[in-house]
């Protein structure tokens, strides 16, 4: 899932995308800010990552499943999900409708 949002955090930000990573860590190791930094870095993800060890937003948004991902519309509403990997055409299309929406 990295590569399609490096490409729609690129390809979209300049029209109001804002992709925000989760990262809620499995293992104690991943939980360290510096070890999140370098695999940031080493995977070359420009968005933002937000370091969730505790998994609060995890558990406010209830996700069970990892990856999961949301749209949220320009209220704040959660108006797409899809879960695991895939469907990233059905997805782009997704993002493409929400951006052309009027405020």
């Amino acid at each position: 899932m990295i590569p399609s949002l490096r490409e729609w955090h690129s390809k979209y930000k300049d029209q109001g995308l804002v992709v925000i990573g989760n990262h809620y860590p499995e293992f104690g190791y991943e939980a360290d800010l510096d070890n999140l930094k370098a695999a940031v870095a080493r995977e070359g993800i420009e968005y933002a990552v937000a370091q969730d060890n505790h998994g609060d937003t995890w558990r406010a948004y209830h996700n069970r499943y990892w990856p999961t991902l949301y749209l949220i519309d320009k209220q704040g509403r959660i108006r797409y999900v899809h879960i695991g990997e895939g469907s990233y055409a059905e997805t782009e299309a997704a993002i493409q409708t929400l951006l052309a929406e009027n405020e």
